[in-house]
């Protein structure tokens, strides 16, 4: 790991420069991201403005590794997914706290863009955990194009 400690935060030295961070604030992935199983800390890089939809969630373990995430509802306002009892163990959550969906956004060389919506990720603030959950048999693809409209 590419990090070195300064007052109790951590700095990553990632593609995007040095990043400051507190351990106590990472996101853990209990079960890595798919593709990326043995990655499980993670933290938000600051967005650009206050308004900025976009997430970036940094590897601690792999600083050359990021993904960038956001709110799938923006583009898609039926799609609607709701951790199950295992998921919500995992998460540590009960039904009713908050959490959070969101996937991952992908801008290719071509200039489309597009969203992984057979497989969210799942993000509670209440114990700093998510979860990338595959949706088979939905219908969803890993590389939807976003809307014409957008």
């Amino acid at each position: 790991m590419s990090s070195q400690e300064t007052t109790g935060k951590k700095t990553l030295q990632t593609r995007f420069g040095d990043v400051s961070y507190d351990p106590d604030k990472m996101i853990r992935f209990p079960e890595g991201l798919v593709g990326f199983e043995q990655l499980l800390d993670f933290v938000v890089l600051p967005n650009r403005g206050k308004d900025d939809p976009l997430f970036c969630f940094q590897s601690v373990e792999e600083p050359h590794l990021s993904f960038l995430l956001i709110n799938p509802a923006l583009f898609f306002p039926d799609y609607q997914i709701a951790p199950g009892p295992e998921e919500l163990e995992k998460l540590a959550i009960k039904e009713t706290d908050p959490y959070f969906v969101l996937t991952t956004i992908t801008f290719h060389d071509d200039q489309s863009i597009t969203l992984n919506l057979l497989a969210p990720v799942i993000y509670t603030p209440k114990t700093d955990r998510a979860l990338q959950v595959i949706l088979d048999g939905s219908g969803y693809k890993a590389k939807t194009p976003l809307p014409e409209n957008q």
